[in-house]
């Protein structure tokens, strides 16, 4: 089979361990040849495109970032995108078409699928919320970058006697906020799911001051919202699906904790530092997995599908169910977050 490959959104951690995997599967069993479409979508639409073969994918196992490259291109707001799309994609004779991305790249995926191309999808999204799978590639890989920083903080909060507001990824879920938050001991996690409780942060911030402790981490969501303030942004340009650049959530939150308590308090943003980088072997090992898995619901005639994780075992769901709802935290480890701080008796 002659099949097609792309990486759309957001880069990630382990996406050139999918593309491997499905080269190699590919290849190794099945004879197939692959094509890659370069920068997302708009290697498609443009049929800008590079050979994928056992020698191009070489050595790219344990590469960050994805030798595809990536765009946000939105073929829908692109007059007669998707045509230009069923062109490019018979022009180059393709069986079927694996996309690895997000909610917004996999929104493409079924609009195709519903006219006739024979997609596969992989969850690709480092802020782990795409529905219908445990876990997604290159969130491990952040939530260990987070963390380390957590760690790292500590020492120099501690040394100052500072607050430490540590802003993390996390758009709507707060995957990243709420896992980096409790594996690095942070006083409060914040997270899109629940508003700020500005009151609550303070109190939490000063009982740990009353209790022998002269420093204090908080780590927030960059979705994470004030009251009454919404989702904090740089600048008012959105990206091609609607999309504001959140940033500034962190150094907000610092400005107002240190007005109340009178605590000098700091803001780091890690940014893009969580995205970056060589991926985790949890990453890598996942990775692999959803791409020999992609390649077999190919030769299976599955199309239309997204592979996923369930538990241990790797699955795969349509489409249109991966892309339905935002997957967001859930309440066990929200509870799980409140049992390790004091209650407000306690003060």
């Amino acid at each position: 089979m002659r099949v097609g490959m792309l990486t759309g959104g957001g880069d990630c951690p382990g996406l050139n361990a999918v593309i491997r995997a499905v080269v190699r599967k590919g290849i190794l069993h099945h004879g197939d040849e692959f094509v890659g479409f370069m920068e997302g979508w708009r290697g498609v639409l443009d049929n800008v495109t590079m050979p994928l073969t056992l020698e191009t994918t070489s050595g790219i196992l344990q590469k960050g970032g994805t030798i595809l490259r990536s765009s946000r291109t939105n073929v829908k707001k692109i007059p007669g995108g998707f045509e230009k799309c069923l062109e490019v994609i018979a022009s180059n004779k393709l069986d079927a078409l694996i996309a690895l991305g997000g909610d917004d790249t996999q929104s493409i995926s079924l609009e195709l699928s519903e006219r006739g191309v024979k997609c596969v999808g992989v969850p690709k999204t480092i802020d782990n919320d795409l529905s219908g799978t445990d876990v997604c590639f290159g969130f491990d890989t952040a939530v260990t970058i987070a963390t380390e920083a957590v760690d790292r903080l500590h020492s120099t909060a501690e040394a100052h006697n500072r607050v430490l507001v540590v802003e993390v990824m996390g758009r709507d879920a707060g995957w990243i906020a709420i896992t980096a938050g409790i594996a690095g001991g942070a006083d409060a996690i914040l997270v899109p799911e629940v508003p700020i409780d500005i009151d609550e942060v303070c109190r939490l911030v000063t009982y740990r001051r009353e209790h022998g402790k002269k420093f204090s981490i908080v780590v927030v969501a960059e979705g994470a919202q004030l009251p009454e303030a919404g989702q904090a942004t740089h600048g008012t340009a959105v990206d091609a699906f609607g999309h504001a650049r959140l940033s500034g959530i962190g150094q907000a939150l610092a400005e107002e904790i240190e007005k109340r308590t009178k605590y000098e308090t700091r803001s780091v943003n890690l940014g893009h530092t969580q995205r970056g980088g060589t991926p985790t072997a949890y990453d890598r090992m996942l990775a692999t997995r959803y791409g020999v898995a992609a390649i077999d619901l190919v030769h299976a005639g599955k199309f239309g599908r997204l592979v996923v994780l369930k538990g241990t075992q790797i699955s795969d769901i349509p489409l249109a169910d991966a892309i339905a709802k935002t997957r967001t935290v859930t309440d066990d480890l929200l509870e799980v977050m409140k049992s390790l701080q004091p209650p407000a008796k306690a003060v």
